[in-house]
């Protein structure tokens, strides 16, 4: 008599214990889904929803007021999100926001973000279409890091074959970085350079003081002078003038 009791309480312990998890299950996920809240809902087309899923979540200034409660295909290149939400926030969104498809970190559950438009434009209306932006694939990104890293290893290997033609004497830059003889050449010719430079001054220096190209040399100096003068009372003019 006592064992049949005692399995009839554990039975009902049983049955309570799981009737008490059913309710907090289904208030859980009602709270989820905005069952027991007052929603209106709002829409936004998207050509891409990039794995966004019906319950994943919507989030407004960082904070979760809703859920996607549908996704349906509109044409082949585009799609229509249809958004639970609370009602309590209805006031904050005007119709000017935009509605973006991002993600719970990295590699998180996709969720919608709408952000708030400038403020200026009236308050959404039940079922409005809101403006949106085409989320960035995570595919395309580490697609993106790759080529970028593949790039970066074949610019680090071909300055490694450059350094390494240098140290073992290959190439033109590194026979004149190692060569010698030729920079005692080159400065031997910028030597001759500067000396043939001064020569070449000292000629000119010469002549005019030789006899016969004195003549010349005073009717050059006479122009520049008066070229001089003419520019300097041009000068003056201008400055009067204004």
């Amino acid at each position: 008599m006592k064992s049949s009791v005692r399995l009839k309480l554990k039975l009902g312990l049983f049955i309570i214990c799981g009737l008490a998890l059913l309710v907090l299950g289904l208030f859980y996920v009602g709270k989820q889904k905005n069952m027991f809240d007052s929603t209106f809902q709002l829409r936004a087309l998207f050509k891409n929803v990039g794995g966004l899923k019906p319950g994943n979540n919507v989030r407004f200034g960082g904070i979760n007021v809703g859920t996607v409660e549908s996704i349906d295909l509109v044409t082949d290149s585009s799609v229509i999100v249809t958004m639970t939400i609370k009602s309590k926030v209805h006031k904050f969104i005007h119709s000017d926001a935009v509605a973006n498809v991002g993600s719970e970190g990295l590699m998180g559950d996709r969720v919608i973000e709408i952000t708030p438009g400038l403020g200026t434009g009236r308050a959404v209306r039940e079922k409005e279409v809101l403006a949106s932006n085409t989320p960035v694939e995570t595919d395309q990104i580490l697609a993106g890091l790759k080529t970028s890293a593949d790039n970066a290893a074949l610019i680090t290997q071909q300055l490694a074959e450059v350094a390494y033609k240098i140290n073992h004497g290959h190439g033109v830059l590194s026979r004149l970085l190692a060569d010698s003889t030729m920079g005692d050449n080159l400065h031997s010719t910028m030597v001759n350079l500067k000396q043939g430079s001064k020569g070449l001054s000292e000629d000119v220096e010469a002549a005019k003081h030789n006899f016969l190209l004195r003549g010349f040399f005073r009717k050059k100096k006479k122009r520049e002078e008066e070229e001089k003068k003419k520019k300097e009372l041009e000068s003056e003019s201008g400055k009067v003038g204004k």
